[in-house]
């Protein structure tokens, strides 16, 4: 079992994977939230936290949270489990390959968690790594050392085990589709993983190059990213005519990918669960397809507004706008779907259902306050405040969780033959959704008082000290948010050795994972809601003829 190839049982791995993940990197986010509230106070375990410590807590939060959980639960986890069973096929192409590339990650995993215990503190240079502090080394201070090193070769480490899984993902889809199951007939959870397979494919194949070229400029001496003349704690590095600004192209060439890596399955999954409990079709289906397509193409092109702050020439920066702006368009077709999904169908609000629905309240406003951040004008005063944190937390952070809460709740009964609690999963929805908003929306407007992000202590600001209630009333959310996932916790544990056992298919699906026996041939869409003249009101898609009433 442990080195298992069947594609089940290394879905549930990634599940657990990024479940101990997510419970870590929420720590670490409770005690910063900690630290900025009472800075001068000490924790029991932990000691006093200097800034360097806090930035480590910072760098961890962030990584762990958008590699080992925003990369892995939506798209690992979830589509190692369902992908093939939805395609009506038996087995990942490449099992082998797909053991590897989860013991990989595993591997990543374990030399990341190395690195926050390193001889000289754990890497502090947050989860984009920027150079030339992050290219000098050791001599750099506090967290530039061994801690540094090892975070790089972690996350190299993990490009690798993304690339095997993205080869395994696109295969599978192109080749082992049942017969019927037409590219326009797959369910768009499968288009979604198979688009995220290929922006994986495309961007880590930057990323891990450009990790290697960084490693060089730490342990090498080579002068990739490091600028000729540059003087560290008084010391003059040798090196000559590297660019700190190429490191930022590279890296955000796979950094806005990513954004998109982590939220497009948990679409897909949000316009499975909306159609299956609004008993509708998807509306508009190969809209919906076309939008992912161009969100994940549209995707490629707008790494520049990261950049609006680095000295990018502007009429690139223009460009970089008005893409931005765009990208804009395919997500509103598709919020605009789910709407008319939901709208007059016989909404069935089922845990998954709400936690959907909450994703699309979340993605609407995360977007509104991603046009502020487009405009290079606004963002030159927005970048560094904590606006940006509020703004990719609640989009990208938040929005995405939400869509693996509903996947979870969705497909429980397949994962594990029971179902969850809905009693406690509604409780939990409801706290979580409060929470969310209760931390994040304060946050856009400490962002609007020039609130710096990455700052370990703002009491010695003067202009600070008004925001400090607000502080206190975020770090309180986040205290009760947080307690509220116990609630999920205990409720997946506890239902999956005693829950109500499951009936083959509890939500009167469509899609192939839910039926029974063999597949055979494929007839109809992935979403036959709706149906009438028949016994249900629905008809699954290896369903040549409906069945006609009693």
């Amino acid at each position: 079992m442990l080195f298992a190839r069947n594609h089940r049982t290394i879905g549930l791995q990634y599940f657990f994977l990024s479940l101990g993940s997510v419970v870590l990197g929420l720590v670490l986010s409770l005690l910063m939230r900690f630290h900025l509230v009472h800075p001068e106070s000490t924790l029991p375990g932990v000691g006093d936290i200097p800034p360097e410590l806090y930035l480590a807590f910072l760098t961890m939060h962030g990584t762990l949270m958008v590699f080992f959980v925003l990369t892995l639960a939506p798209q690992a986890a979830f589509g190692n489990l369902f992908l093939t069973a939805q395609l009506g096929t038996e087995e990942m192409a490449f099992p082998i390959l797909n053991m590897l590339s989860f013991w990989t990650t595993a591997l990543s995993l374990a030399i990341m968690v190395l690195a926050f215990f390193a001889t000289g503190g754990g890497p502090l240079s947050g989860w984009t790594a920027y150079p030339p502090l992050s290219a000098a080394g050791g001599v750099a201070g506090p967290g530039q050392g061994a801690g540094q090193t090892l975070w790089l070769i972690a996350i190299a480490v993990f490009c690798l085990a993304t690339l095997m899984s993205a080869i395994n993902f696109i295969t599978t889809t192109i080749e082992l589709r049942a017969p019927g199951m037409s590219l326009m007939r797959m369910p768009l959870t499968c288009w979604n993983w198979f688009i995220t397979a290929i922006l994986s494919l495309l961007a880590f194949s930057v990323l891990l190059p450009s990790v290697l070229l960084l490693l060089a400029d730490r342990l090498a001496g080579t002068s990739f990213f490091l600028p000729s003349g540059l003087l560290i704690a008084d010391q003059a590095l040798p090196n000559q005519g590297g660019s700190p600004l190429l490191w930022e192209h590279l890296f955000w060439f796979f950094g806005h990918p990513e954004v998109y890596i982590a939220i497009l399955p948990g679409m897909a999954v949000v316009s499975h669960v909306i159609a299956t409990f609004s008993r509708r079709p998807v509306f508009g289906y190969r809209a919906m397809v076309y939008a992912a397509l161009s969100i994940g193409f549209l995707g490629l092109l707008v790494w520049g507004h990261h950049m609006f702050i680095s000295g990018i020439n502007p009429y690139s920066a223009i460009a970089f706008s008005v893409l931005t702006l765009i990208i804009a368009v395919p997500s509103s077709i598709k919020t605009l779907n789910w709407i008319a999904t939901a709208w007059g169908g016989e909404l069935r609000l089922t845990t998954s259902m709400l936690f959907a629905l909450g994703f699309v309240s979340l993605f609407i406003t995360g977007g509104l306050s991603g046009l502020f951040l487009g405009q290079p004008v606004l963002d030159q005063y927005f970048h560094d405040t904590t606006f940006v944190v509020a703004h990719f937390h609640i989009i990208m952070g938040v929005a995405a969780i939400f869509g693996i809460f509903a996947a979870t709740f969705y497909w429980f009964p397949l994962m594990f033959g029971r179902m969850l609690n809905e009693r406690l999963g509604k409780l939990h929805f409801y706290l979580t959704f409060i929470g969310a908003y209760a931390i994040f929306l304060p946050m856009h407007f400490t962002g609007f008082a020039g609130n710096p992000r990455r700052y370990a202590d703002l009491t010695s600001f003067q202009f600070l000290a008004p925001l400090l209630p607000i502080h206190v009333w975020m770090t309180d959310a986040a205290y009760l948010t947080a307690a509220v996932q116990v609630l999920f916790l205990v409720n997946l544990f506890w239902s999956m050795k005693r829950g109500a056992p499951a009936v083959r298919n509890p939500w009167q699906a469509t899609t192939l994972e839910w039926a029974q026996g063999p597949v055979g041939v494929v007839y109809r869409g992935p979403c036959d809601y709706g149906v009438t003249g028949t016994a249900k009101d629905y008809l699954m898609q290896h369903e040549a003829e409906p069945c006609p009433k009693p």
